[in-house]
C-alpha cells in the first residue's frame, strides 16, 4: 500500500477502483508474460517476421535467416509452445506458419510502433 497523497483524492479513488476492476487474474498475467517473453528474442522475432510473409519449412527458414536447421527447430519449438506458430505435415516435409491473424497483427503493429515518428 502506498502512503502517497494525491491532490484530487476523489479522482484518485475513481482511477484506482477502475484499474483494480480491470486487473486480470494471475493465470492471464502469467500467460501474457510468457507471450512477451517468447517475443523478446531476436531470432524468434526474425522467424515470426519471415513467416508473416508466408509459410516456410525449416530448411527454408534456415536459409532465409542464415542459421542451422537445429537452431531454427529449437526456436520453433518455443514459438509453438507459445502458440505463435503452427505447423502442417506434407509427406516428410513440415511447413510452419503464423498461428493466426492475431500474431500477424502483433508483428505488423509492432513494426508500426517502432517506425512511428516521435
Amino acid at each position: 500500500m502506498s502512503n502517497v497523497a494525491c491532490s484530487n483524492t476523489e479522482q484518485h479513488m475513481q482511477n484506482v477502483n477502475s484499474a483494480k476492476k480491470a486487473m486480470l487474474n494471475e493465470r492471464d498475467f502469467l500467460f501474457l508474460a510468457e507471450l512477451f517473453k517468447a517475443l523478446g528474442d531476436y531470432t524468434r522475432v526474425r522467424i515470426l517476421y519471415a513467416l508473416s510473409v508466408g509459410e516456410l519449412c525449416v530448411c527454408a527458414l534456415a536459409e532465409v535467416l542464415d542459421m542451422s536447421q537445429s537452431a531454427i527447430s529449437h526456436q520453433l519449438r518455443l514459438l509453438r509452445a507459445a502458440r505463435l506458430v503452427r505447423y502442417r505435415k506434407e509427406g516428410k516435409n513440415v511447413f510452419y506458419s503464423l498461428d493466426d491473424n492475431h500474431v500477424r497483427n502483433m508483428v505488423s503493429q509492432g513494426l508500426d510502433h517502432i517506425r512511428e515518428e516521435g
